[in-house]
């Protein structure tokens, strides 16, 4: 600043999550639910609320975090329709004012869903990592959304003070940033995974190549996997959404992709997206299985909509383990990350398990839940719920870019479905606009189809075109180990950045018209 004043104060060395925690009861006069709490039956609380801001003569009062987090939301429709959005602009300003001055240790005391009956609180608070913490514990919401943004926080720092996030204290400041803000702290990010592949590198886009087909025919999933590859897609995955959901067509697709992949030498991994309990009787049954995929939530009840919990995916990640169908490394090490999951703003909402929050906080409670199984990737299917949750193009902008933010910060290798559905107030030029800005905030991963139409799901994403777009003008490049594949086999031109050679002279020649 001007006066010299600093952005945010220097940290003393001794600075305990315990004394900050003693200092966020005294600031906000509130105190944990529990025997030690000096309010009782007996005694009761003050007459007061425990967050509060003025704003000339109106006094705005919020019941709690949960509230609080959910009147300083952006505006979005899924919160509307909960009811739990600002009633006005300055009650949303009010909230806001209010959240910046909440202690990140306050986070760690007040659970906007009950620890007793939930095992993502549990899991959130049972896992939380106090020493990384610990550079930040001091802090109020406001003064780290400043820290963040700072030219001292590097890629390191935000890598170790990941595990000390609670996926509430992201969301938090999520909602105090503006886009530019999603985009640059994100960029500092850097999340690595590796199965046959090494994924979300700096300076690298990855795509997932997404060939479904409305009647799981062999020859249209060919087709579209020949498609995509001949665009430098799908080093990522290769993950196909089965229109028939059981377990024979199950182990029918992951062998089909197998084959392709073994026959080729691609270094890419397959994954079929079903039940995480049909892969576990494919893997019994013998299957080719890469990657286990899951849709998963923020909340216990919205998994339990899902028909898993944790022991379930903790199970599923074993089985996958034990295949040990990962490559391994020059250093010696085989590719771990055998977990692909994706979530979706609005998902607890439409199960009726969202307990009374705002939608992009316990969107952000389900990366806790992908952060305890070290995922390969993590998607957020942003738009495809539909605009009963986000209305338009600037609320699916807006929620993109806050899941990739909250999904980096916590340590996540965060992709995004760039998509809408075709009953929402956005078209293909919204998804342009947020492709780019996810390719400069260093977005891991995006989808691509045919065309950008998905014609078994019926929504409208990201092509292979798009993701060759996003590379070129940015600058990107695929998985490294993807990128000299495309190279030997005559996709790419070598040492050119994403340029095509002719398909004429590449090792699918044969299969061209």
């Amino acid at each position: 600043m001007g006066n010299g004043t600093p952005l945010f104060r220097p940290l003393k060395p001794d600075y305990s999550t315990s004394a900050a925690i003693a200092r966020a009861r005294q600031k906000l006069r509130c105190w944990p639910v529990g025997p030690e709490c000096p309010h009782n039956a007996e005694n009761p609380l003050p007459n007061m609320p425990l967050y509060h801001q003025t704003i000339g003569l109106r006094r705005h009062v919020f019941d709690g975090l949960a509230q609080l987090l959910a009147r300083a939301s952006p505006e979005r429709s899924g919160d509307q329709l909960a009811g739990v959005a600002a009633r006005s602009a300055e009650e949303r300003v009010a909230a806001q004012m209010a959240l910046a001055r909440v202690p990140l240790a306050q986070f760690l005391q007040e659970a906007i869903v009950a620890y007793e009956a939930d095992e993502v609180t549990r899991l959130i608070m049972d896992g939380h990592d106090a020493a990384a913490f610990a550079p930040v514990a001091g802090l109020d919401v406001g003064t780290f959304r400043d820290w963040l943004l700072s030219d001292e926080v590097d890629s390191a720092s935000l890598a170790a003070l990941a595990p000390g996030l609670t996926p509430e204290m992201v969301a938090a400041v999520s909602k105090l940033m503006r886009n530019q803000d999603l985009i640059q702290v994100a960029r500092k990010c850097r999340v690595t995974t590796r199965f046959r592949g090494t994924i979300g590198l700096p300076g690298r886009l990855s795509t997932r190549l997404q060939p479904n087909h409305p009647t799981d025919a062999a020859a249209g999933i060919a087709a579209s996997v020949l498609d995509g590859l001949m665009y430098g897609s799908g080093d990522a995955t290769i993950g196909i959404n089965p229109a028939t959901d059981n377990v024979p067509q199950v182990i029918r697709l992951l062998e089909m992709l197998d084959a392709v992949i073994q026959q080729y030498g691609i270094p890419t991994q397959s994954c079929v997206l079903t039940h995480v309990t049909n892969t576990l009787q494919a893997m019994e049954r013998g299957a080719p299985v890469d990657l286990v995929f899951q849709s998963i939530a923020g909340t216990q009840a919205a998994n339990r909509s899902f028909g898993i919990d944790l022991a379930l995916l903790a199970e599923a990640q074993t089985a996958a383990l034990s295949l040990q169908r990962g490559s391994v490394f020059a250093d010696g090490q085989r590719g771990r990350n055998v977990m692909y999951f994706e979530t979706g703003q609005g998902s607890a909402l439409s199960a009726n398990a969202h307990h009374g929050c705002d939608q992009q906080t316990i969107e952000a409670r389900a990366y806790a839940v992908a952060r305890h199984f070290n995922p390969l990737l993590v998607n957020t299917v942003v738009g495809f719920i539909g605009p009963e949750y986000l209305f338009d193009g600037k609320q699916i902008i807006r929620a993109g870019l806050e899941d990739h933010f909250c999904g980096k910060l916590l340590g996540l290798p965060m992709g995004c479905d760039i998509c809408y559905t075709n009953h929402a107030q956005a078209d293909q030029n919204d998804m342009d606009v947020l492709l780019t800005l996810l390719g400069v905030a260093g977005c891991t991963f995006v989808m691509g189809i045919p065309g950008s139409d998905d014609v078994m799901l019926n929504y409208q994403t990201t092509s292979f075109h798009d993701a060759l777009y996003a590379r070129r003008v940015l600058g990107l490049r695929p998985a490294p180990e993807f990128e000299a594949w495309l190279e030997r086999s005559g996709i790419f031109v070598p040492g050119a950045q994403a340029r095509l050679a002719d398909a004429r002279q590449g090792p699918f020649a044969h299969l061209l018209p």
